[in-house]
């Protein structure tokens, strides 16, 4: 049996960052409350300046600037390339890391996950034409960076994503399921996979 909801951008809770030092839009958890006890979380950050990340300890993150021009990472004293829109980059949550932002604020992308609970795979794609995905992960997620765009699951109903919206399959069986996206222009959107360990 599999789940589907849509989860829309206007209702996405706000929330401190664990070190204080801005806010988070939280997209969706598999489970806990506050910044504790979940085995993954996806979300959206908003960066005004430059300065430190919360540490998470046990925890691997995969972050995508969004929107702005971009920034570099100080990862245990070692800087990143620079990190510019749809440029995934993933770090330990353990790692004593820091931003420099390139140009002014940013918002961006952020998958928070636990290793020894999940296997993750995440990727932004252009939807050109309609691109089909087949999945068995426990978990589907689509991202829209897009205007509009729109998503096929199995036996449901297409389903509407506009801007920052979020798809969210849930396949406790891990049974195999079709997806397609599609748009009525190039549009860029991120697919997520997690799979339970």
């Amino acid at each position: 049996m599999t789940r589907l909801t849509v989860l829309r951008a206007v209702d996405y809770p706000r929330m401190p960052w664990k070190n204080g030092g801005g806010s988070t839009e939280e997209i969706t958890r598999d489970s806990g409350e506050g910044l504790d006890g979940f085995g993954w979380r996806l979300s959206i950050a908003d960066i005004g300046e430059s300065g430190g990340f919360s540490v998470f300890a046990g925890y691997l993150r995969i972050i995508t600037v969004l929107q702005g021009a971009g920034m570099t990472l100080n990862i245990d004293g070692k800087d990143s390339e620079p990190l510019l829109v749809s440029d995934p980059f993933a770090f330990s949550g353990d790692s004593q890391v820091s931003c420099t932002l390139l140009d002014g604020p940013i918002r961006d992308f952020n998958l928070i996950y636990s290793p020894t609970r999940y296997r993750a795979r995440l990727q932004w794609i252009d939807v050109l034409q309609p691109q089909r995905f087949f999945s068995s992960a426990n978990v589907f997620l689509v991202f829209s960076a897009a205007e509009q765009m729109a998503a096929n699951v199995g036996e449901h109903p297409p389903q509407l994503l506009e801007r920052h919206d979020c798809l969210q399959l849930d396949n406790a069986e891990g049974s195999l399921l079709e997806v397609v996206l599609y748009a009525p222009r190039a549009s860029r959107c991120c697919v997520i996979e997690l799979t339970a360990i």
